[in-house]
């Protein structure tokens, strides 16, 4: 893709590297964590971490959810290749269930920096992790932390992954569109063919009743 980032792109990123500059161990050891996957009926929770050097820096890192799949690929492989760190964390259904998605985020989130060489991690809004290193929660922090960013590109995209294999193997209920989220057509399947291994009991609950 060639198009160049829109210069209210490009102040945007330059805010959000100037936000994690202002913290000790930019492009070192400053982490970025996020999550994707706690509101749908299906599926792992997924969360990623994410350590990018100072240099070089990629003006298209945003919030995921404001990248087009196709440029979100496009980023993912720009912070795979140049990342100093990054963990992946997820959380199954089954966990989701017997824990709730609150919790499930963080033990995801645990997983995913376990490993991280960081000196301070800045999380998307989530709260009461325990890791070796200190946390910043920051509301919207995958609009605020260059970090956080890059850590929402690479749980999105591994969970779209996920959900597009999952398409292949349950084609009835179109989830290569839906990313599991509870559409009219992901509901409507559900309540025609039932469950899938896959989906979280403890958000279909009530779905399932509605049929009853």
């Amino acid at each position: 893709m060639s198009a160049k980032p829109s210069e209210k792109r490009i102040k945007h990123f330059q805010e959000m590297v100037a936000y994690d500059q202002a913290h000790l161990g930019f492009g070192s050891s400053l982490a970025g964590m996020d999550e994707v996957g706690r509101g749908p009926l299906v599926g792992n929770v997924v969360t990623a971490c994410v350590i990018m050097p100072a240099e070089p820096l990629f003006p298209w890192i945003d919030d995921s959810k404001k990248l087009s799949a196709a440029r979100r690929e496009e980023v993912y492989a720009q912070i795979m290749e140049h990342a100093l760190y990054v963990g992946v964390g997820q959380a199954s259904p089954e966990e989701i269930d017997q824990m709730n998605i609150l919790n499930a985020t963080r033990l995801a989130m645990e997983r995913a920096a376990e490993k991280a060489p960081a000196t301070l991690c800045i999380v998307d809004a989530v709260r009461g992790l325990f890791l070796p290193f200190p946390i910043l929660s920051v509301i919207k922090g995958d609009s605020t932390s260059y970090n956080v960013a890059a850590a929402s590109i690479v749980a999105k995209v591994t969970r779209d992954q996920q959900m597009r294999t999952y398409a292949l193997e349950y084609p009835q209920y179109g989830f290569e569109h839906n990313m599991g989220y509870g559409t009219a057509e992901h509901i409507a399947a559900l309540r025609k063919y039932g469950a899938t291994p896959q989906h979280r009991q403890s958000f279909i609950g009530k779905l399932l009743e509605e049929t009853e």
